[in-house]
């Protein structure tokens, strides 16, 4: 699965125009707490917080995960989405809870992290 393909399942706005979304999400995680995703954080992640200070950039990059999926319509500060387009990390926006975004992936055989 890609993040393209990600996004259309989710229903998702890409809040970083002009960042590719043809990376493949090799497995997907959730949680709000970075220290944690900090040390559980993989390459082509599919990663689901609320959180959206420039923190969650730096993780996400650091880990080089495929995206970054905000639920319930949130959305991030310009400043962050400016950073997370030089990082080239996509960011999408869902109408759909935390929950139902981890449900999909699981279903589509999206393994959680490790």
């Amino acid at each position: 699965m890609t993040v393209s393909d990600l996004k259309a399942l989710i229903r998702a706005k890409s809040l970083t125009e002009g960042v590719p979304e043809d990376r493949d999400i090799l497995c997907g995680y959730v949680c709000d707490l970075l220290s944690w995703v900090m040390a559980h954080g993989e390459e082509g992640m599919a990663w689901v917080t609320v959180q959206t200070h420039l923190n969650v950039i730096a993780v996400a990059a650091l880990a080089e995960m495929a995206c970054v999926v905000l639920p319930e319509d949130i959305t991030m500060e310009q400043d962050v989405l400016d950073k997370a387009n030089t990082e080239e990390l996509c960011v999408l926006s869902s109408p759909l809870t935390a929950y139902e975004i981890c449900g999909i992936l699981s279903a589509q055989g999206i393994p959680a992290h490790g």
